[in-house]
């Protein structure tokens, strides 16, 4: 797995910036080519339960929550989605949305990338991406990443893997590379 796809895999999860506008959707396509998000490409949300708490600003989809654009996936326990005051109303999807929180065996699909843990946020305004569970698996092919808290700061690009502290692997980060696995997806 190159470094760059490393960074891209983990910005995947990113798909749910893509349900906030189609600003944000073309804005993140000319920073991550990689994913395709693109203001031109509809936005599926399905899930069991849709509640919208517009006093709270916050519309929470629950119960098998799959979200699409174009070739990335989401699939969830549950979505919630905050949104910021006098931004516009949660109901009718025309507010503003502050940070997305994610949860319940979270997994993010775009292409040959996958990316795994147990909950996700991110945060708008900073465009700072965190995946965290007992085990965050980034794999592209035969390639695989693993560790507990994936960060991804948007705008720069940059992405940290933490190990996971007291587990059975010392606390470090384990990756594995197959030679020439890219020449064959």
């Amino acid at each position: 797995m190159r470094i760059g796809s490393f960074s891209r895999l983990a910005s995947g999860a990113l798909l749910l910036t893509g349900i906030s506008s189609a600003a944000i959707a073309q804005d993140s396509q000319s920073r991550l080519t990689g994913l395709q998000l693109s203001g031109d490409k509809p936005i599926q949300i399905e899930s069991e339960r849709l509640e919208v708490r517009e006093s709270e600003n916050v519309a929470v989809f629950s119960g098998n929550v799959s979200v699409v654009q174009g070739p990335t996936l989401l699939k969830a326990g549950r979505m919630k989605v905050y949104y910021l005051k006098d931004g516009g109303s949660a109901a009718t999807g025309s507010a503003n949305i502050d940070r997305l929180e994610v949860d319940g065996n979270v997994y993010v699909k775009s292409e040959n990338q996958v990316a795994t843990g147990d909950s996700a946020t991110f945060d708008m305004a900073s465009e700072v991406l965190v995946l965290s569970g007992k085990e965050v698996v980034l794999s592209e092919g035969e390639n695989v990443i693993v560790g507990c808290r994936l960060t991804v700061q948007m705008k720069s690009g940059q992405a940290k893997l933490d190990g996971c502290k007291g587990g059975g692997s010392g606390g470090r980060v384990k990756m594995l590379l197959t030679p020439g696995s890219q020449n064959r997806q």
